[in-house]
């Protein structure tokens, strides 16, 4: 949603692709999640989520960033939480506008 903002003048971007991977760590501890299990395009709703962040909607997925470091603060998966371990990440590129 254009023009929309949070805040100070943060801009919230009217989509996001978000990435769902398996794990937080590598065997030997290193911060390394792993190949995308699945990504999904999630779309701007307009609304704020229970986090205090915008929500955002896709196929089987509701989702929470923050505008300003892009970080996944909720997720539901078909209405459930992440499995225990894995990891949400906004991936960067030409779908984050």
């Amino acid at each position: 949603m254009p023009g929309h903002t949070l805040g100070i003048m943060t801009a919230v971007p009217r989509r996001h692709t978000v990435a769902l991977k398996p794990r937080i760590t590598d065997a030997e501890g290193h911060p390394d999640h792993g190949s995308s299990l699945v990504t999904v395009v999630v779309e701007a709703t307009g609304d704020l989520g229970v986090s205090g962040f915008p929500r955002y909607v896709g196929p089987g997925m509701q989702v929470e960033i923050d505008p300003r470091t892009g970080a996944v603060e909720a997720i539901t998966v078909d209405g459930d939480e992440l499995p225990y371990g894995w990891v949400a990440e906004v991936v960067r590129g030409p779908a984050d506008r």
